[in-house]
């Protein structure tokens, strides 16, 4: 699985004339798990970014434990691409975390097929709320606990139980930071899609 190469200087931005099946994934996650990170880190184009500077109004509004070093935050979305065949590419869409977007990035999860959940182990519990609304909406999805410098690191059985996941839910360990980890992410999710509706089997 990985990105069409590349065959003249546009190949980067414009579609193959092939594609014939294109599919849409939420990335999503609290506040700070990065999403943002992970979209860039998997995207054959510049990814559309909507970062702004974190002020100190946001501040009383955002539980920043634990970002001590964030600056900036995603105010609408991101949004990524990435070719797995000639015949079918896939559209990312990194969601916003902060609580008070929450209606924004469920009017995403329109014509999607499934989601990328990110956890991370120093706030396991701020996953709930996110898991909640794509249960709730009936949409698939697979966790992958970013990693995190310095984040305790547990057994996956230990992470789904204290998620209280599926046991067919798939989850995985990811740095979304490295391309090859977040493609191993990327990957579980769409088998699991695979598995459940057999859209891209053939695509």
């Amino acid at each position: 699985m990985g990105s069409a190469p590349a065959s003249d200087a546009t190949s980067d931005v414009y579609l193959l004339p092939t594609v014939k099946t294109a599919v849409k994934l939420l990335v999503v996650g609290h506040f700070a798990v990065g999403k943002t990170t992970f979209v860039g880190s998997l995207s054959e184009i510049r990814p559309l970014r909507t970062e702004e500077v974190m002020t100190r109004a946001g501040a009383v509004v955002d539980d920043l434990a634990g970002t001590r070093d964030k600056t900036t935050t995603t105010v609408a979305l991101d949004f990524g691409r990435l070719t797995l065949s000639d015949r079918l590419v896939l559209y990312m869409f990194g969601t916003p975390g902060q609580q008070r977007f929450a209606e924004l990035w469920q009017d995403m999860t329109r014509g999607a097929l499934g989601a990328l959940v990110l956890a991370d182990t120093r706030r396991i519990d701020q996953s709930f709320e996110v898991m909640g609304v794509l249960e709730d909406l009936g949409l698939p999805y697979a966790v992958a606990v970013n990693h995190f410098d310095g984040a305790p690191v547990f057994e996956l059985d230990e992470v789904r139980e204290a998620l209280d996941l599926l046991p067919e839910t798939p989850l995985v360990r990811c740095d979304a930071r490295e391309q090859e980890s977040s493609t191993r992410a990327l990957i579980a999710l769409v088998e699991y899609l695979i598995g459940r509706t057999g859209k891209l089997e053939h695509a």
